[in-house]
């Protein structure tokens, strides 16, 4: 599992979505602006972003994500 991989697949299930991943052996950081977070709490932004990578941490291969998700007005 590479940051490339995990940007790839937050990036197709969040079309239009800036998306950027670091990180390794299991644990990555991803900072996603999308205007799909608009008026959503924190819990709901993260979610959709966990929807997108739901297979491979249910398969184990991704055992941590922290996820900054933001609209473009907040990320400034």
């Amino acid at each position: 599992m590479t940051p490339e991989h995990i940007q790839q697949l937050i990036a197709t299930g969040m079309p239009g979505a800036a998306v950027e991943v670091s990180g390794g052996e299991g644990k990555f950081v991803a900072n996603v602006i999308s205007d799909a977070f608009a008026g959503l709490t924190p819990i709901k932004r993260h979610q959709l972003v966990y929807a997108c990578v739901n297979d491979e941490i249910t398969s184990g291969e991704l055992h941590a994500l922290t996820i900054v998700a933001k609209t473009p007005d907040e990320a400034g």
